[in-house]
């Protein structure tokens, strides 16, 4: 078995010493080489990434985890893909998880990022990716944009904030929103239908799961048009969102059908796990606002993407910069996933 003192090396990226997926218990700041494999269904996984680490900063991570319960550590270092930097997951069985906020405020200081898991998610079976559109799959709000586009923002704006100050649900802000876009040409919608911004890592993550035999879905409170590019560019599996009403060629300012709002967000997750037949575990669901809070509290695992605090806070955990293909870093945790 190997060893390495945290103390003792001056390497400054840590990863050249120690063994991809291997698994070490750390004692005395020293890194033992261990053959036993944590058990997926027990403990905290605590996931650091985002940067080259140093031992100095490995052992900061285990200072604060110390300090709030996390007793007789293991630690393995892992790279999902080549084109991420390898992530590392310290395990206890010792204490629950923290704050997302709290990890959130700590990492950045540290200059990574760091989230917790429990009964993460296997890769290599079957699973189901199922997120938000506008601010997570796509940079922008494609509502906001349609408003800009005809120039009558400010009103659209201004029912938002009445949504946003809970003087209207999901349904009337909608509704309202999109009575305010009546008239517009659909020759703007195509505009800018075919210009969506891909949130950065979006196209990297759904090749990832697509080669792991994932299934991937949209369940969004924007608009058909809209979804089923987005689903055309980054290959999903199916889409579920909200259909504008058109006649003669222009919106009505009408939205016709089921809304998909934060309930029915839900039941789209719940629809697509029976029909596949998937362990709960191996669901995930991945958003920004409150309105996706309920879909991620049904998934096995919910993602706050670059979301409000409160979002983050709520969600089970977060990924707060950079790209979405860091997702893989919440799957790929070298683990005896056996019951």
């Amino acid at each position: 078995m190997s060893q390495l003192s945290l103390a003792a090396t001056s390497s400054a990226n840590l990863v050249e010493e120690i063994i991809l997926n291997c698994w070490y218990e750390i004692k005395n700041n020293h890194l033992i080489q261990t053959n036993l494999l944590p058990k997926a269904n027990h403990g905290v996984a605590s996931v650091a990434f985002g940067c080259e680490f140093s031992a100095a900063k490995l052992l900061n991570l285990v200072e604060f985890l110390s300090q709030h319960g996390f007793s007789n550590l293991s630690i393995c270092c892992y790279q999902p893909t080549e084109t991420l930097l390898p992530a590392w997951c310290l395990y206890s069985d010792s204490a629950k998880p923290l704050s997302p906020l709290l990890l959130q405020a700590f990492s950045a200081e540290q200059g990574y990022q760091l989230v917790q898991l429990t009964n993460p998610a296997n890769v290599n079976e079957a699973g189901l990716l199922l997120m938000d559109m506008d601010s997570t799959a796509i940079t922008i709000e494609c509502i906001d944009e349609i408003a800009r586009l005809a120039d009558v923002y400010d009103d659209v704006a201004a029912v938002t904030a009445q949504a946003m100050a809970g003087q209207l649900d999901f349904t009337q802000s909608l509704n309202q929103r999109v009575a305010k876009l009546a008239g517009i040409d659909v020759a703007l919608i195509n505009e800018l239908k075919l210009n969506l911004p891909l949130m950065p890592g979006i196209t990297e993550l759904c090749q990832y799961l697509k080669a792991h035999n994932w299934h991937l879905a949209i369940a969004s409170g924007g608009f058909v048009p809209f979804a089923e590019h987005v689903q055309s560019l980054i290959g999903l599996d199916e889409v579920h969102a909200n259909t504008l009403e058109f006649k003669d060629n222009r919106l009505t300012g009408k939205v016709t059908g089921t809304i998909v709002d934060a309930e029915q967000k839900a039941r789209v997750l719940e629809q697509i796990q029976q029909r596949l037949g998937l362990d709960n575990r191996q669901t995930v669901a991945m958003g920004d606002g409150a309105n996706d809070l309920k879909m991620m509290a049904k998934a096995g695992l919910g993602v706050a993407v670059h979301g409000k605090p409160k979002v983050v806070e709520q969600a089970d955990t977060a990924i707060n910069e950079g790209s979405l293909l860091q997702v893989a870093y919440l799957l790929a945790i070298p683990l005896d996933y056996t019951l």
